[in-house]
């Protein structure tokens, strides 16, 4: 059952409430949400819950109606994000896994690990102890494969998770890896599922091959009745009629779980499908699905490996997934996850947000909360990120460069206004500053309204002229005689409403504003084309810039520059681009003060693989008047 705590309880009444039903034989979770704070009372006994409400604190008693308690979304509403080392699985996020199907060798698993590193991977999977079908076939490297695994997470600086296939041999593996796995043939082996759960670590569950969704969910109510809460389920394929491939990968599974439970889902292609060539399209199903993530296998020789490498990719197929999953990743309202993390990425409510340590990391941005500018934060951080909402783009500027934030998220393009000239503008004036990062975000606009409001009881509708403009076809087919009324800022139109408090007002802005408001989203998606996305700059102090950069793999630079004012002086300076095959991104031009009709270039480029930059920037400086880099930073495309 769930039991409701009072907004006001005292420590003591909460102990006591804690201490009663402990004593009836339940186990208890404490549970902070959003708006309340909860008791998950889970057990055999069965008790009148008229007396657990007569206790003081006590608001109210819900009874949990699914069988899996603890792992139901009737417990806890917001979802799960499962921290592994450095990675977090859920929420915004797209974690991708990725490793060998077993651990042959300590030069194998260095070579595989380095490359799937570089490619993007933020975790190492590979198997020490392989539960085969046929006892005849390498059943793995044992302890010394989970001592190689652990070398090579320490030297790519990444958490390595693996199978367990026996309950004596948990105690032994908890001192090697961060994640448990559980395989499917193991899925109800329920007293492997107590001793993992025992540890409290972070445990993977794999469906098992025939199991239903609630089979499932049961096996992870395991883990965590047994005591871990930091379960991540991964759809693997179920075995179905169909012998075209080795299972039937049930994607339609991933947003039906998703709704039964807080725990985050990922999904596992290589098991589902047993083909190489099926594995890429099908990870891009499992994100577009709303997983929080794959796993998937990686072989430097898969024509030799020990197991399974007909399914598993070479690493220049994971590369290229890699990039596939980024492009993705903003269409379905995600990032891919990344480490090192500077910080992570949820909206709370307004007057919910843990308050801010000392010397905590602070990300400036333009808007008021709940913008569009700060989701572009939350995808770039971390959740405990302090952000700085700063009136207009010279505040959002100045914030950085004085030091105020360590961070600033800006928006420079949009697919359907165009260039944001502001922000070049801005960084032109501050040499001070540098761009680090690159982030996309789909735009969604929403219709916002009270939490009691309706359609039918919208008069005005508040937003920026671009909102109005983007949401034209809704507002004349579904709202033709309300008012529209033009306001400075998207999110700043919702607090607005929010303090008029009048159910005939309305906003149209994204949804983080409408969470952090506590209001109603009365219709979503609004927007007339779907396709409109911005595009931000991460900018910080220079002497900041290592650190973010440090967290991918730089492949995009920005420059400005200005020519003298003779015929072919910009041709001179774009033919050097040509001569050396460099794909050029963006070329804008813009008016210098106090120069009349005389004009700064901004280029973006793809950096050139041959690491031949800094020779790059000497030939365009002969070229030119003057010459800066505004930035080094990995494209989100």
């Amino acid at each position: 059952m769930i039991v409701v705590l009072k907004q006001g309880i005292t420590p003591s009444e909460k102990d006591k409430v804690r201490s009663y039903l402990t004593e009836k034989g339940f186990m208890v979770r404490e549970i902070v949400g959003a708006q309340d704070t909860v008791f998950g009372a889970v057990g055999t006994l069965h008790i009148d819950p008229r007396q657990v409400e007569l206790l003081p604190g006590v608001s109210s008693v819900v009874p949990i109606s699914k069988p899996y308690k603890l792992a139901s979304r009737e417990l806890k509403k917001e979802d799960t994000i499962v921290s592994v080392g450095k990675v977090k699985i859920g929420g915004n996020r797209v974690a991708v896994i990725a490793g060998p199907c077993a651990v042959e060798s300590y030069d194998q698993v260095m070579a595989i690990a380095e490359s799937v590193r570089e490619s993007g991977a933020v975790m190492l999977r590979g198997g020490a102890f392989k539960p085969r079908t046929s006892p005849y076939a390498f059943q793995g490297l044992g302890e010394e494969g989970l001592k190689i695994l652990r070398k090579a997470g320490d030297a790519f600086d990444m958490p390595i998770t693996t199978e367990v296939v026996s309950p004596s041999d948990v105690e032994m593996m908890a001192s090697y890896i961060d994640m448990f796995q559980i395989g499917a043939r193991n899925m109800q082996n329920f007293e492997l599922l107590k001793a993992v759960g025992k540890t409290g670590m972070p445990v993977l569950l794999k469906r098992g091959l025939s199991a239903t969704i609630e089979e499932w969910l049961m096996a992870a109510e395991y883990l965590m009745a047994s005591g871990t809460d930091q379960v991540v389920l991964c759809e693997r394929g179920i075995r179905t009629f169909e012998k075209a491939t080795r299972n039937t990968l049930d994607c339609s599974a991933i947003p039906v779980v998703q709704k039964l439970t807080h725990l985050p889902v990922i999904g596992d292609p290589s098991h589902a499908t047993g083909i190489r060539d099926m594995v890429a399209p099908m990870s891009l199903a499992i994100v577009a699905s709303g997983a929080s993530g794959v796993i998937v296998e990686v072989h430097n020789c898969p024509e030799k490996a020990l197991s399974d490498g007909p399914q598993s990719l070479y690493p220049s197929q994971f590369s290229k997934l890699m990039r596939d999953i980024q492009a993705l990743c903003p269409v379905v309202g995600k990032s891919l996850e990344k480490i090192p993390r500077i910080l992570p990425g949820s909206m709370k409510e307004k007057g919910t947000e843990v308050p801010v340590s000392e010397g905590a990391l602070k990300v400036a941005f333009q808007g008021e909360r709940g913008a569009f500018s700060e989701l572009a934060v939350r995808r770039s951080f971390d959740e405990n990120v302090s952000v700085l909402p700063c009136h207009s783009f010279q505040d959002t500027f100045d914030a950085v460069s004085s030091g105020k934030a360590k961070y600033g998220v800006l928006p420079v393009e949009n697919t359907l206004g165009g260039t944001i000239y502001d922000t070049l503008d801005l960084l032109a004036m501050h040499p001070e500053l540098t761009v680090v990062g690159e982030q996309q975000v789909r735009v969604i606009h929403n219709l916002i309204g009270m939490p009691d409001a309706e359609l039918g009881d919208i008069k005005k509708v508040y937003s920026h002229p671009q909102g109005l403009a983007q949401c034209t076809r809704f507002l004349s087919d579904e709202l033709p005689d309300a008012e529209r009324i033009p306001f400075f800022d998207t999110a700043g139109a919702v607090s607005f409403i929010a303090e008029k408090k009048d159910k005939s007002l309305a906003a149209i802005a994204g949804a983080p504003a409408a969470v952090y408001h506590g209001l109603k989203i009365i219709r979503q998606g609004i927007e007339t084309d779907a396709s409109n996305y911005t595009r931000f700059y991460v900018i910080t102090r220079e002497e900041n810039a290592e650190l973010f950069r440090s967290q991918s793999k730089l492949n995009k630079a920005a420059i400005s520059f200005s020519v003298s004012d003779q015929p072919g002086a910009l041709m001179d300076v774009l033919k050097i681009f040509a001569d050396r095959e460099i794909n050029m991104k963006k070329l804008e031009s813009r008016p210098i003060p106090g120069k009349p009709w005389e004009y700064l270039f901004f280029l973006e480029f793809q950096l050139p693989e041959d690491g031949s930059f800094d020779d790059l920037c000497k030939d365009i400086k002969e070229k030119c008047a003057t010459f800066r880099v505004l930035g080094l930073y990995a494209s989100v495309l």
